[in-house]
């Protein structure tokens, strides 16, 4: 038995629902394409990277920060080596034309208050170089306004001692002012260029013009004045109160009479209501005194009913109200006035001698009697103890209205006073008559 070949191997039957099964070596499509799949996934699994081929997101985030630290490094380094290697751009010559100034990049243009030449920058008198600027110099600044300030106050003055004295001056001359900035540089004492000088003075003149008032005189000569405005607050004070007490002289006047004929009212109101006062006060102890006096008479042999006027003034008044003689009138009056009391001359050791003498049997008197008004053994009248109680009255009244001020209490006394002694001359009249009726 032979083998069998490949030549001489048999076909195998073909289905007749799919021919192609005849063919063993036949693939269809549909298992190409699983095969190549399956054959890719193998593939790929071979050639899969490790797991630590990517980087994670922290080291993502350390190398961007390490990318801009080097960018920022980087452009500081260019920056520091253009500025090193970079030659300044001279300045524009303060002559050429302005239009130069646009068309060419080779030059800046000269700044304000600067003075440009070969490039070099120079700034002009009052002003000092700041990088490529020029600005003000503020030494100069503060010594311009000092000297208008103190220029400014020598005017004022002089216009005030004029207007309160007359010896100062209204208008200062320009050479006067010359010679007064001319010893402010004396008195500096500090060394300074003519050049820096005047311009301060320069400074100082633009100020003074805005500060003071100028005019030119007749022969063309600059003068300033202080203001008018500015004039009163250089006054001294004695000044001030004799202007102000010319200009209201007449209000001041009236016042004054108005404040004297006023005080003088009052003063005589209430010297008239203190002589009222007393006077009844001391009348009261008298008939008192007298009243007691004619009673002891009765009991007491050889004691006589009546008392000397004289002696009962000196016992009752004090040293200070002796000398005052409308007080005891008033006194007089009001014992001639009254019934009770008997008043006429008698005969006193050897002298003629005015004599009061109770005539009414028993006691008549008021009940305002005072206690301690009765005589001592001896006969003689002893002082009244409502006095000291009068005193005592006084005294509290004034102390109630002492925290207010003595001026406050004086005219609340007064007022006190005039009030009083209109209700007293009502009572006295109303009392009249009725004593007439």
């Amino acid at each position: 038995m032979t083998p069998l070949t490949p030549r001489h191997r048999k076909r195998p039957k073909s289905n007749p629902q799919n021919p192609n099964s005849l063919n063993p070596n036949y693939n269809s499509p549909i298992s190409n394409s699983i095969s190549s799949s399956s054959t890719l996934t193998s593939l790929l699994s071979q050639i899969e990277p490790p797991p630590n081929f990517i980087p994670s997101k922290s080291d993502l985030f350390k190398l961007a920060v390490v990318v801009v630290i080097a960018t920022a490094v980087a452009a500081v380094c260019n920056f520091i080596a253009a500025a090193l290697h970079r030659t300044p751009i001279p300045f524009c010559d303060s002559d050429a034309a302005e239009f130069d100034y646009f068309v060419s990049d080779s030059c800046e243009p000269c700044p304000s208050n600067g003075r440009c030449y070969n490039g070099q920058l120079e700034c002009i008198q009052g002003y000092r170089k700041y990088g490529k600027l020029c600005i003000e110099d503020g030494d100069i600044y503060e010594i311009a306004k000092k000297i208008s300030e103190q220029t400014k106050d020598h005017l004022c003055k002089e216009y005030a001692h004029y207007i309160c004295d007359g010896t100062g001056a209204i208008w200062v001359s320009m050479d006067d002012l010359k010679n007064m900035l001319d010893g402010y540089k004396l008195a500096k004492g500090s060394p300074m260029d003519d050049a820096r000088y005047m311009y301060i003075m320069e400074r100082a003149m633009d100020d003074i013009y805005e500060l003071v008032d100028a005019r030119t005189a007749d022969d063309g000569i600059k003068e300033f004045k202080c203001p008018d405005i500015l004039v009163e607050s250089y006054k001294p004070v004695a000044c001030r109160a004799r202007q102000w007490i010319a200009h209201h002289f007449l209000v001041l006047t009236f016042s004054c009479a108005l404040l004297a004929v006023c005080t003088l009212t009052l003063v005589r109101i209430r010297r008239r209501y203190y002589l009222t006062k007393r006077a009844e006060h001391l009348y009261h102890q008298v008939c008192d005194i007298l009243e007691d006096n004619a009673l002891m008479s009765k009991s007491e042999i050889g004691r006589e009913p009546w008392l000397v006027a004289s002696r009962l003034r000196d016992h009752l008044l004090s040293t200070k109200e002796r000398r005052d003689p409308h007080l005891w009138k008033k006194v007089e009056e009001l014992v001639e006035l009254d019934s009770r009391v008997d008043c006429y001359p008698n005969l006193v050791k050897g002298e003629s001698k005015v004599v009061w003498e109770w005539q009414v049997e028993g006691s008549l008197s008021s009940s305002g009697k005072k206690v301690g008004s009765s005589y001592r053994v001896s006969g003689a009248p002893t002082k009244n103890l409502s006095d000291k109680k009068q005193q005592s009255v006084e005294i509290s009244e004034m102390r109630k209205c002492f925290p207010h001020g003595n001026g406050f209490c004086s005219i609340y006394k007064l007022f006190n006073d005039f009030v009083s002694l209109i209700y007293q001359l009502w009572i006295t009249m109303n009392y009249g008559k009725c004593h007439s009726t």
